[in-house]
């Protein structure tokens, strides 16, 4: 087993009377390529939330590469190596593509303040943006406003944003959400360009994506751990087929 890049102890978390995740114990190795699926209200996006310091467990810990993260705050763990991205994006629509990436790397180098007024003096840091824009095929278009750009285009800056602060562990919330079928090749492309090194956790809805990005699987069902394993597994696995296909009439969309 290679070592972990992630892991949750016991992390739960409930509003009020309503457990959302129960005591849960998950486990992502250095370098995994791994998706977390399950029905409507399974309870990923907030497994994802707790995970990147967005909201407080209410028991458990967290830790990245056995140090325990459970008490920092996001921006501290971003530091740290641990990025995500949202189901909608989280860009400055109205800067470019390389802006954007030029103010993730000021957060990462700690001149943020800077950045936009001193720009000319961070040639390397611009080579590096125009390097990761051309690398997710935005090198035409890295001049262009954010909010000129198609959607599925709109998903690539965002993961070139989050790899501009070099993480470790990176949390896909749904990239190809609210992109066009037409364009969620780019989205496949572009997670297949991501550095060997990180530890990847996705969360997507569309399973053609899941099944030929994923080496492993996780579906949760209420806030627990129904099934874990290769993508074939999960597949053939009958509870994991009744919840999608099932009396309960749940969807496949998570």
């Amino acid at each position: 087993m290679k070592p972990l890049a992630l892991e949750t102890i016991g992390l739960s978390k409930s509003f009020g009377a309503l457990s959302v995740i129960e005591p849960l114990d998950f486990q992502l190795e250095e370098g995994a390529r791994h998706a977390l699926i399950g029905p409507n209200g399974a309870g990923k996006t907030t497994f994802i939330n707790l995970v990147s310091g967005r909201l407080r467990p209410g028991a458990g810990r967290i830790l990245l590469a056995g140090v325990d993260i459970s008490g920092k705050a996001q921006h501290q763990r971003v530091h740290l190596g641990l990025c995500r991205t949202f189901q909608i994006n989280s860009l400055f629509n109205g800067l470019s593509v390389l802006e954007n990436i030029w103010l993730s790397l000021s957060e990462r180098e700690g001149t943020a303040w800077n950045m936009i007024r001193s720009a000319g003096r961070y040639r390397a840091m611009l080579d590096e943006a125009q390097t990761l824009a051309a690398s997710f095929g935005l090198g035409d278009v890295a001049a262009e406003p954010v909010r000129t750009l198609s959607y599925g285009q709109q998903r690539l800056v965002e993961i070139a944003v989050a790899l501009a602060l070099r993480p470790s562990v990176l949390l896909l919330d749904e990239p190809a959400a609210g992109v066009p079928s037409g364009e969620s090749r780019l989205i496949l492309d572009a997670l297949e360009l991501l550095p060997s090194r990180i530890a990847i956790l996705l969360i997507e809805h569309d399973m053609d994506i899941v099944h030929r990005f994923a080496r492993r699987i996780t579906v949760l069902d209420r806030g627990r751990i129904l099934a874990e394993g290769a993508p074939d597994e999960i597949a053939a696995n009958d509870d994991v087929r009744r919840i999608y296909f099932g009396e309960s009439g749940m969807s496949v969309h998570g």
